[in-house]
């Protein structure tokens, strides 16, 4: 097995894997890392270059976010930290798009120049394949890339250790933090520098974004107090409609209005216009910027709507929403888990949200969070990222010392046995101290529906239980959350989606959930910024009805399987031919992996 820094003795079999793999000859997978090996095949997909790095590049990247203006501090202090040593730390935005790169060793600098690690430049996996910024934004976690492990050869003399950075209020991934430095300096502690360094720069973020949003849920707030009508608040990561907006609006409208005032927003000027909706009404909007202490903070929407709808029936149909903010939705499964937890928070009861992973447990958390007391601290506590007790126990202290506010325990069925009598007795102790004192946090946990292991203890510290739907349970929502996560994804896109490419995206059983139709569209918005996703724009996976989400190797088989019917127009025995396999391989692969065959 290959050590993990591409050193000693492995260095050689990582360098013949290599050499293999882009010889298109089998390779050895006791040599390469599982999450290298898939690397190299989304590398070989995009058709990168292996022998040189040949990457975009935007002369003036917007500097100017709450992200830079967050890790600008952080950095300067790592910087002096590492005290001219020959490690550069690089900071990207969400695409891989190098926005600061700080280094002090100048035979390090000249290198990085060379290989077009720069400011301006995306090392976005597409682009460059393996390295240390496009593969951990690829697979959204921590990742180390050494030596050899790159794509692109003349990246092979170095290490590098990427870190997402994600947004604390969504959750979404913002940003990424990169170390880089000599393969031979390469070890264990780039990685660990280079986490610590990211929880830093997420702190700052907090202040930031608790000034913003503080900032524009009052003026929100504001607005409605003023009048029965339209009020929408957007920013980068929020998006709240009041209830009457929820009620005369169908979806459609919704979503254009939402993206006409995002865009308008963008100007941070106030500004007033008319346009269409989709259901045929025409509206009035008043767009007006809000700013705070830490900068812009988003907008808010006013909207008087100058005509009705042509299809009134259709237009005005009363939703049941949730009447949470930063949520849509109005499946009954998914009203009843929103709601469910809404009236146990409003009797302080301890609640445990339980679903499959990606359908939205934090997100309800927050959402509810929001609704009660949105100027209260949101903690939350990840199992799947916690590696020592230290990293639990003494934030959570600190948590449950708290006069209100909310605490999550995210990934709760991940808990390592050995901190279930401890944490246990923390929240006996804190639940006593909250009747005592009629005050204290809100509690919630997060866990995968079925899996408590070493949870059972811990689960009866929670009075309370809600079961949050799986998508495929309230698949409806599709037609709401399709524009909502466009919008989230980004206020320069300017996407709708059209009703043959909603179609599609109904028939798909979403294993993955709300996640996986976020990395879906996530996909789409990378390719384009504006105008209309048709069907032929979605991913392969769009059409293919899956029950199970597939393994790296088996999603790129599929892929390539669903590529070549579209270039065969359906013709299974030319695609067979072309994929060098029998017309009896292709007939059980689309069976198996539930494949929509195009006529």
């Amino acid at each position: 097995m290959a050590d993990s820094y591409g050193q000693g003795s492995s260095l050689g079999l990582l360098a013949e894997a290599r050499e293999r793999f882009l010889s298109a000859e089998s390779v050895d997978e006791r040599a390469v890392r599982s999450t290298i090996l898939a690397s190299w095949w989304r590398s070989r997909t995009w058709n990168v270059a292996a022998d040189h790095v040949e990457s975009p590049y935007v002369k003036d990247p917007n500097l100017e976010t709450p992200l830079t203006q967050s890790a600008g501090p952080v950095l300067a202090r790592l910087q002096e930290q590492l005290n001219g040593s020959a490690v550069s730390v690089i900071l990207t935005d969400d695409r891989g798009l190098v926005l600061d790169r700080r280094t002090d060793d100048p035979s390090l600098e000249r290198h990085l120049d060379r290989v077009q690690l720069a400011r301006g430049f995306s090392y976005a996996e597409e682009f460059v394949g393996t390295n240390g910024i496009g593969t951990a934004l690829e697979g959204r976690q921590p990742t180390a890339v050494f030596g050899h492990e790159h794509y692109a050869e003349n990246l092979d003399m170095l290490g590098c250790a990427g870190v997402p950075i994600r947004h604390p209020i969504s959750g979404q991934v913002v940003g990424l933090l990169d170390l880089t430095c000599w393969r031979k300096d390469a070890g264990p502690l780039l990685l660990t520098l280079a986490k610590a360094t990211v929880q830093d720069i997420q702190h700052e973020l907090t202040t930031q974004v608790g000034i913003r949003e503080l900032s524009l849920f009052t003026e929100y707030l504001r607005a409605c107090r003023r009048g029965q009508g339209i009020v929408f608040a957007v920013n980068n990561s929020l998006v709240m409609l009041n209830e009457h907006a929820r009620r005369v609006l169908a979806p459609g409208d919704q979503a254009a209005l939402l993206a006409r005032g995002a865009e308008v927003l963008t100007a941070r000027r106030q500004v007033t216009l008319s346009m269409d909706l989709p259901s045929g009404a025409t509206a009035r909007l008043s767009c007006t910027p809000v700013s705070s202490e830490a900068g812009p903070a988003g907008g808010i929407v006013r909207v008087r709507l100058t005509r009705e709808a042509e299809f009134p029936a259709a237009a005005a149909v009363p939703i049941q929403a949730p009447l949470l903010p930063g949520i849509v939705g109005s499946g009954a499964l998914w009203l009843r888990a929103c709601n469910d937890t809404r009236h146990h928070r409003q009797n302080g009861e301890w609640t445990v949200l339980e679903g499959e992973r990606g359908t939205g447990k934090l997100s309800i958390a927050k959402a509810v969070h929001d609704r009660q007391n949105p100027t209260a601290p949101f903690t939350v506590l990840d199992f799947a990222q916690l590696s020592t007790p230290d990293e639990l126990f003494k934030p959570l202290a600190e948590a449950l010392d708290r006069d209100s506010g909310t605490v999550v325990l995210s990934h709760l069925d991940q808990m390592p046995p050995e901190h279930a009598d401890r944490l246990v007795a923390k929240l006996d102790a804190a639940a006593l101290r909250r009747e005592d004192k009629q005050d204290g946090p809100w509690l919630v946990a997060t866990m995968a529906e079925g899996q408590d292991h070493a949870a059972d203890d811990v689960l009866e510290c929670f009075p309370r239980s809600v079961p949050v739907p799986p998508l495929r349970h309230h698949i409806e929502d599709i037609r709401e959350l399709v524009p909502f996560l466009l919008l989230k994804l980004g206020q320069d896109t300017r996407l709708v989606c059209s009703p043959a490419a909603v179609q599609l995206l109904l028939r798909n059983k979403w294993p993955g959930n709300v996640s996986q139709l976020k990395q879906v569209l996530r996909k789409v918005e990378r390719r384009r910024r504006a105008g209309t996703i048709e069907p032929e724009d979605l991913p392969p996976e769009c059409r293919t009805v899956n029950r199970r989400i597939l393994s790296p190797l088996e999603s790129m088989e599929r892929d390539a399987i669903v590529r070549s019917l579209l270039d065969a127009e359906g013709n299974k025995a030319q695609a067979a031919k072309a994929l060098g396999m029998s017309r009896a391989t292709i007939y059980r692969k689309i069976h198996d992996y539930g494949i929509d065959v195009p006529h």
